[in-house]
């Protein structure tokens, strides 16, 4: 397979991406992808990639602005509008692709992108099949999964920095993960160290996000989309999530048109690693076959 770096434009700056190109006679079918809560593609999305790249799919793997290696200004600030733009103009960007099959562009998300690729497939045209792993799909049960002392703490950091933002240049920053009662938007017992578990090896990602996030979270409902997604759609649901919770998820998964649930009795990080990995990626790789045979 190829492993390219290409930029992807979106509202006046670039998104890092690499596009991956399998050894194939015939253009074949392109997953878009991208990470979760504050991630970026080096945090195991290259292994995902891998494999399906190795079944003869081309994928196409980017970070949103203001992260990673993509531009943009404030650092770290996660914004739901602008994800989703992000998004819209890396599926656009994937449909003029020459060297792919721009008739069959999949999205793929895990965890908060997993709500994302909903959204996404419900909203841009043109997108031929959805894949969505250990979704977010609610926003009020996720901010109420959160430690009550937690909460508090994050709120206040999250109100400080929207009274303090017109004056600052950096936003005050608020942790991804942390432990029980911690100021980290995950701190369920299993977020710090599944978090530190898909970090790649020199540690080097920021593992925080303007704290002015913590309103928007719980305005965001992509687990709605799912009446409006036409196209095939996967969702690998964990049973034992403590980020994301499940039991929205398996309301929304039936509202699909042409939905398939997968329930994996496991916790929101351990599809990225070991055992649960290659689990996830077969059930993966199985639909995408069924839906999408590669020709030639």
């Amino acid at each position: 397979m190829k492993r390219l770096d290409i930029t992807i434009p979106s509202e006046g700056e670039q998104l890092a991406a690499w596009l991956y190109l399998p050894e194939s006679t015939k253009p074949a079918p392109v997953i878009v992808m991208a990470h979760g809560l504050g991630a970026v593609r080096t945090m195991r999305l290259d292994a995902f990639a891998e494999k399906y790249c190795e079944q003869g799919y081309a994928c196409l793997v980017f970070d949103y602005r203001f992260f990673g290696d993509s531009s943009g200004e404030p650092r770290q600030l996660l914004n739901v509008k602008k994800q989703l733009e992000d998004w819209a103009n890396a599926v656009k960007f994937a449909q003029q692709e020459k060297r792919v099959d721009t008739s069959k562009v999949i999205v793929w998300g895990s965890s908060f992108s997993g709500g994302h690729a909903l959204a996404t497939a419900a909203s841009v045209p043109g997108i031929a099949g959805s894949m969505s792993q250990c979704p977010f799909t609610n926003g009020l049960a996720s901010t109420l999964a959160l430690n009550p002392i937690s909460s508090i703490k994050v709120s206040t950091l999250g109100f400080f920095d929207i009274i303090t933002s017109p004056f600052r240049k950096t936003p005050i920053m608020v942790d991804l993960a942390g432990k029980p009662g911690s100021a980290a938007l995950m701190c369920a017992h299993d977020a710090l160290s599944g978090y530190e578990a898909i970090k790649p090896n020199n540690h080097t990602i920021p593992g925080y996000v303007a704290a002015r996030f913590a309103y928007d979270i719980i305005r965001y409902f992509p687990g709605k989309s799912a009446a409006k997604v036409t196209c095939p759609a996967l969702i690998i649901a964990c049973l034992k999530d403590t980020v994301a919770p499940v039991k929205p998820t398996l309301k929304y998964a039936k509202q699909l048109a042409q939905g398939k649930l997968v329930e994996f009795d496991t916790g929101h990080f351990d599809i990225y690693v070991g055992e649960w990995f290659e689990q996830t990626v077969a059930v993966q790789i199985a639909w995408l076959k069924q839906h999408f045979p590669i020709k030639g």
